[in-house]
This record gives structure tokens, sequence and C-alpha cells, in this order.
């Protein structure tokens, strides 16, 4: 049997019935064995601000260990003006803060994207995608999951009523496991 392996999970919305946290339960629920996922919140994350790098604020030092003690990192993410929304970034920033010092530095990951629109957040997947690249984010590459149509994906309860969705997320938190196995994270 495999490792199992600890996934933060970061979802880029802070809203309270945020489809994307919802989506991300449901990436937990997915998961094959191997894989062991948890939210690694981000907001009450302060604003990064350089000048703290010397005595960082206390959540920033939490979220940074959180990241620092995952195996594998899987964004879940809307789109906010064809891009990533701020706390995202700034969830990015403190964890990758001073620099020299990255949490995210060779950890395997992989990105989701879901709007109610029709192209699923390609916009905020791919901008994501070139951050990932500078701090050393191994990323799965296929399948690609941009997930349109959020407004109609979950039932009352929050869980995916779409059979075919289902299957697709399946699959693609399966190819998840075999890039974490492959792409196992450096050893600090």
């Amino acid at each position: 049997m495999a490792q199992v392996r600890n996934v933060a999970v970061i979802v880029g919305s802070l809203r309270k019935d945020s489809m994307n946290r919802k989506l991300a339960l449901n990436l937990a629920k997915l998961a094959p064995d191997g894989l062991k996922l948890h939210i690694a919140e981000i907001g009450s994350l302060p604003l990064y601000n350089q000048d703290d790098d010397a005595n960082p604020p206390a959540p920033s030092v939490a979220f940074k260990k959180q990241i620092q003690e995952a195996d594998a990192v899987l964004f879940v993410t809307p789109e906010y003006n064809r891009s990533v929304p701020g706390v995202l970034k700034n969830a990015i920033d403190v964890a990758s803060r001073p620099y020299g010092k990255s949490a995210w530095d060779g950890k395997p990951g992989a990105v989701i994207s879901l709007s109610p629109g029709a192209i699923g957040g390609f916009g905020a997947n791919h901008h994501l995608r070139q951050s990932l690249v500078f701090l050393n984010v191994p990323v799965l590459q296929q399948p690609e999951a941009y997930i349109g149509g959020g407004g109609d994906l979950f039932d009352e309860g929050g869980n995916i009523k779409k059979p075919e969705t289902q299957e697709f997320l399946r699959k693609f938190m399966n190819a998840f496991a075999a890039w974490v196995e492959a792409n196992p994270a450096k050893l600090k």
C-alpha cells in the first residue's frame, strides 16, 4: 500500500457559500486512499509586507508551517477579472517569503478552477500556473481541470449532482495521486 500523502488544499474564495469550497470538500471525498486532503485556510492572513519578514504575523507563520508540512498542494480557485483572487495571490506570497525560504519549493501541485461561466476559470487557472512555475511547484499537466457551470453543479447538501463531473473529478484525483507519488516533495 502506498504511503498516505498530506495535501494542503488552498481555496481561492472566502465566500460563506463558496462553490470552490464545496468543490474542495467533494474532492476530499473523491480522493484515493493515498491522499489525505485538508483545507489550509487563507481568510485570516494579513497582507504580505516585506517589512514583516524578520517577525511575521502569527497567522502567516501558521499558514506557512501548514504548507511546509504538506506533501503536496491542490489549488481550487474561482476566476476574478481573468486572474486569481487577491486573497489567493496573497497566500502564495505569504508562504513564499522571505526570498529563498519558500514553503512551496518542490511540492507537487495541481490546479482546478471553477466558475459559473462556460470557460471554467481558464484565465485564473493559467495565471496561477505561471506563479507556480516560479515557485518551483511541479504542476499536474493532464488532465486539465476547468469546471464551468458551477451555479448548477451542487445539490442542496453541497454534493456534486452531475455524475459525469463526479467521474471526471475522480479521474483527476487519481491522476493527481500518481503525480504526487512520481514527484515527491523535497525534504527540508
